[in-house]
């Protein structure tokens, strides 16, 4: 039984949802989302979005939370939207942005220049005495979590010293040198 699934979902005011086949699309404040969907039913009624599973066979049961989270998600994400923001921790490590290029300085011989997806909303600051911060924003959740993934695989932090881009309030798992 899912219980993920069988949670209706509120939808907020400034959010509309409409379902037609097999796709639903949200539009809201931040921008406007579409999903696929298949093996549930989606229904929109008295302001909140029901999922209901058509069989009770194993895939059915594990497509009838995902979508509903799936569904959750893009909701949230047209009209709060989704922030991820990642650590540089590093001796000479920064990250500045001209627009939707961010240009990162991670100890190799030459920077790292990435260009964003024009629905990312990127965010670098630097203080002194603290590590760079870059923030993303978008209403787009995958989207956040597949670039932030990408930026982080340029330099993941090593356990030794922990150097290297992390997510804000990650915890590493650290290891004794060879002294231990």
């Amino acid at each position: 039984m899912s219980r993920i699934g069988n949670n209706p979902i509120a939808i907020p005011e400034g959010a509309t949802v409409e379902v037609s086949d097999n796709l639903i699309t949200v539009k809201g404040k931040l921008g406007e989302l579409t999903q696929e969907f298949s093996d549930v039913t989606v229904s929109v009624a008295d302001g909140e979005v029901v999922v209901n599973r058509n069989t009770e066979s194993k895939a059915h049961k594990a497509k009838h939370g995902l979508y509903r989270s799936l569904i959750n998600n893009m909701i949230k994400g047209v009209t709060i939207g989704w922030t991820k923001e990642l650590e540089l921790v590093g001796v000479g490590y920064r990250a500045s942005n001209q627009g939707q290029k961010l240009d990162l300085a991670l100890g190799f011989s030459h920077n790292i220049v990435f260009d964003l997806a024009p629905e990312v909303k990127v965010e670098t600051t630097s203080e002194k005495g603290k590590n760079p911060i870059i923030k993303l924003t978008s209403h787009d959740k995958q989207l956040v979590g597949q670039i932030a993934a990408k930026i982080r695989s340029f330099r993941k932090p090593e356990p030794y010293k922990g150097k290297g881009i992390k997510f804000v309030g990650e915890q590493l798992r650290r290891k004794a040198g060879k002294s231990a």
